[in-house]
């Protein structure tokens, strides 16, 4: 009688073929990032009556309110600007239109909130061409707000970007190259010529005669007065 043949061996090799024809588990793959959807609203420019326009936006604030359409409208914006006013020696800032007639609202535009907007007493149209509603650029938006715009590379102006209020600006009576007559202070009498203007400050430098030789003096720019 044969002996039966050991299978052992000829075991293990079919379980390691099997094993290297089993095909390897492929990692999950990860969800695909959800699109985050593009926001409607944007900035646009509206005509209404000038003189009115502060009227004009609560009558429109009002009616968003009534009609529920609040979650469609952004802010209401009037572009203003701060001015230094010198008078009787004492310096003033004021608050001054920058366009009249014209104020900025940031909206979802659709059919509902477009008739709604131009049912507003004292609303002309929008700005746009065809009767088309246009709306403002990023760098429009910045301007008309009152931002400084940052020059690409720029760090400090970009910083600035981030300020919302404006820095108030000198309105000057008199002109660099203008002759000027010192009306206060060490040299009052004196005359002379600007040299230069900062609007921040409110310093006027001018080049005067002293001892015949020309001389730099910084002043209020109140303190002269074009001849």
């Amino acid at each position: 009688m044969s002996e039966p043949e050991d299978t052992t061996d000829d075991a293990h090799d079919g379980q390691a073929v099997a094993a290297s024809a089993a095909p390897e588990e492929s990692a999950p793959e990860a969800p695909a990032a959800a699109a985050v959807p593009e926001s409607p609203f944007r900035w646009y420019v509206l005509k209404v009556q000038s003189n009115r326009e502060k009227s004009i936006k609560d009558s429109l604030l009002k009616r968003i309110k009534m009609e529920g359409l609040q979650e469609h409208f952004g802010e209401i914006v009037i572009p203003t600007e701060k001015v230094v006013e010198t008078k009787n020696g004492k310096r003033k800032v004021r608050e001054q239109k920058l366009f009249p007639g014209y104020m900025m609202i940031n909206m979802d535009l659709n059919d509902e909130t477009w008739y709604l907007v131009l049912g507003t007493t004292g609303i002309g149209d929008f700005t746009g061409a065809g009767g088309k509603p246009i709306p403002m650029s990023d760098v429009e938006v910045s301007r008309m707000l009152g931002l400084d715009v940052p020059v690409e590379g720029d760090a400090e102006g970009a910083a600035a970007a981030g300020a919302k209020d404006a820095t108030p600006q000198v309105r000057f009576s008199v002109a660099v190259g203008e002759h000027v007559k010192i009306k206060e202070g060490a040299f009052e009498s004196f005359e002379g010529t600007v040299d230069s203007l900062d609007s921040t400050s409110g310093k006027v430098k001018v080049l005067i005669q002293i001892f015949g030789r020309p001389t730099e003096v910084e002043l209020e720019h109140w303190q002269v007065e074009k001849v």
